[in-house]
């Protein structure tokens, strides 16, 4: 069984409610569908006018929703939407009107994020054609992240074509899409985020490498330091917090991967090479390593699945297929509580 068909019958145990928010897209519609067939959610709602996702359906073929649908720029709660949206920035000290509270909602992206905050829903899937921007956006004015988190982060699920040296067919990459430059702060969010990502996909122990060009010591420079900062940074966090986590760095790749290269260069890291999680030290490593392991290596890569936020919502690629969004679906259904 692939690491999609276990994540896709987590989804289903969990028979969570879904709202896909860009109606206006036939592969949304097609999608939406295909989830309901698929029972990975227990409903689905399509955010959109009537008018787009009549024109969707039609020029996806599609004849019976098996959808519901929310009109965006009509709905009838508006103003109750507002008011809660006015009271959460006020408690953030961003007061906002209430004209500007409701012009906010009537973008689509956000009136789901406002869904999902107040339980509407239990996760939102968007950016077939909203930015990773426009998510971000949405999801820092609404939602909010996880209490002990600062920062929202992403995480790459990488499909493995075959295991890796310590044994592990599916590794996490973080952070490759969201977070330019974190400091060791920021790392250690980064890294807890998705240990908790690992935790609701996956399931195993997360076992998580802090990644330098640097060995225990084998170089000296300030990128460096701020690895190995945030490596001791993290393994205080998981001691405060009892986590049954495995954390190591600052680490080479091969001595986070390859048990041998382990035991040479590392011999006293808890992952002796078994690394599951790995950490990036910025986004132009996480972003290159991922499409290099995905392009080269021939690994699936899945995602980014947003993280660290105070409820589930997911990005996608602009050039996704319906059956990418079924798929991030169900990932971002079995991070919801």
């Amino acid at each position: 069984m692939s690491i999609m068909d276990k994540i896709i019958e987590k989804a289903r145990a969990k028979q969570k409610k879904l709202v896909l928010a860009e109606g206006h897209d036939q592969r949304v519609v097609i999608a939406a569908n295909k989830i309901i067939e698929k029972g990975i959610a227990k409903s689905v709602i399509v955010i959109g006018t009537e008018a787009e996702i009549s024109k969707s359906c039609k020029d996806a073929g599609i004849t019976e929703r098996k959808f519901t649908s929310y009109d965006h720029l009509t709905c009838p709660k508006m103003v109750e939407y507002a008011k809660i949206l006015q009271q959460f920035r006020a408690e953030k000290k961003k007061d906002i009107t209430l004209e500007k509270a409701i012009e906010t909602l009537k973008q689509r992206i956000f009136f789901g994020a406002m869904l999902l905050r107040i339980g509407e829903v239990d996760a939102l899937v968007a950016g077939s054609i909203a930015s990773t921007a426009d998510m971000l956006r949405a999801a820092f004015m609404i939602i909010g992240t996880t209490p002990g988190i600062k920062s929202a982060s992403s995480a790459f699920l990488m499909d493995l074509a075959s295991p890796s040296p310590g044994g592990e067919s599916t590794l996490l990459y973080s952070d490759g899409a969201v977070i330019p430059d974190p400091d060791s702060a920021t790392l250690v969010d980064i890294a807890l985020a998705t240990a908790k990502t690992h935790l609701s996909l996956i399931g195993t122990t997360p076992k998580i490498a802090f990644l330098s060009f640097s060995t225990k010591g084998s170089a000296e420079h300030p990128l460096i330091d701020k690895v190995r900062t945030a490596t001791e940074m993290c393994k205080a966090k998981i001691a405060e917090l009892k986590l049954d986590y495995l954390v190591d760095g600052e680490l080479q790749a091969d001595a986070a991967l390859v048990p041998k290269v382990a035991a040479s260069k590392a011999p006293d890291s808890p992952l002796a090479g078994n690394a599951n999680i790995l950490i990036f030290p910025d986004l132009n490593v996480g972003n290159i390593c991922y499409k290099i392991t995905q392009r080269l290596a021939g690994a699936a890569a899945i995602g980014p699945v947003l993280q660290g936020l105070a409820k589930p919502m997911s990005d996608l690629s602009r050039g996704c297929s319906a059956d990418d969004i079924v798929g991030t679906a169900a990932m971002v259904i079995c991070q919801a509580q």
